[in-house]
């Protein structure tokens, strides 16, 4: 019979198989201990901030409220019924009218661009289909 001797463990096999408890590392221990004085920092950053400390009010505020995200406002567009050039003409003199914003006309014209490619595909599984019923 063999014993094993403490210490000595088969490859993959672990001397502490639950693990090491959560928070009981350094980490941990310093994140306890800042927890515990949150409420103080809390009122002495509030105290800078109000004293004029732009540092100190920018990150209060930076973690109390949520950012602005920019958003353009949607605009009314009439494009020419006629064809796909046609109508990115049309965005083009209208972002150099400045009746559209230029982000707004790349996006438009980034999306008569897909849809010019899915008409190129729609003619070309027209013409496959055609030459499929000619045999």
């Amino acid at each position: 019979m063999t014993t094993k001797k403490p210490g000595r463990w088969k490859p993959g096999e672990s001397g502490n198989p639950k693990g090491r408890k959560p928070g009981t590392g350094e980490v941990g221990r310093i994140r306890a201990s800042i927890s515990a004085r949150v409420p103080e920092l809390l009122a002495a950053l509030m105290a800078r901030a109000l004293a004029g400390d732009v540092g100190a009010a920018r990150l209060l505020l930076e973690r109390a409220v949520a950012p602005l995200k920019a958003a353009e406002q949607p605009q009314v567009l009439s494009l020419p019924s006629g064809t796909l050039t046609e109508q990115g003409r049309a965005v083009l003199a209208s972002v150099a009218a400045g009746e559209l914003a230029a982000g707004a006309g790349a996006a438009l014209l980034g999306a008569i661009g897909t849809l010019a490619r899915v008409s190129e595909i729609d003619e070309l599984a027209a013409r496959v289909a055609a030459l499929e019923s000619l045999k």
